[in-house]
């Protein structure tokens, strides 16, 4: 497997993007597109990825963009169905390439009753904090944090 750094307006991200949203609209009710603009994916010190398989088939995406000088925001992170570890794969990756560009901190939204996501995320060291920016206030919204030094 290959993950590649990508414009968010690409055809497969476009299309990685459009299954996530309905899987999302059928997992919450909410395809989540109001909470991501491809454009801050394409600012410095942010990234949007593609995992690729052997045969160059798109298996998943996820992107990072900044919150502030030591904190970058997950975004738009799927993996296929039946594509075991390709999620935690593309998490890894965005770790790494925040630590990179210089941030201490990831934070991440996804919704309480996304039991799948909540788990993934504190199986793989996320912590649960008060909710941030436009979740405020949100009972349906669950936001994390990993510190990454």
């Amino acid at each position: 497997m290959k993950i590649i750094k990508k414009n968010p307006t690409d055809c497969d991200a476009i299309i990685l993007m459009e299954e996530l949203s309905k899987t999302l609209e059928s997992i919450t009710g909410d395809s989540g597109k109001n909470s991501f603009d491809p454009s801050d994916v394409c600012i410095p010190r942010s990234l949007f990825v593609i995992a690729y398989d052997e045969a160059y088939e798109p298996l998943g995406c996820g992107a990072i963009r900044p919150i502030d000088e030591d904190i970058a925001e997950v975004k738009r992170m799927f993996a296929k169905a039946k594509t075991k570890g390709v999620g935690t794969k593309i998490l890894l990756h965005l770790e790494s390439e925040a630590l990179k560009l210089g941030y201490s901190t990831i934070w991440l939204e996804t919704r309480v009753i996304n039991r799948a996501a909540v788990s993934f995320y504190k199986k793989r060291g996320y912590i649960q904090i008060p909710n941030y920016g436009k979740y405020i206030n949100n009972p349906k919204a669950i936001c994390f944090e990993k510190k990454l030094l």
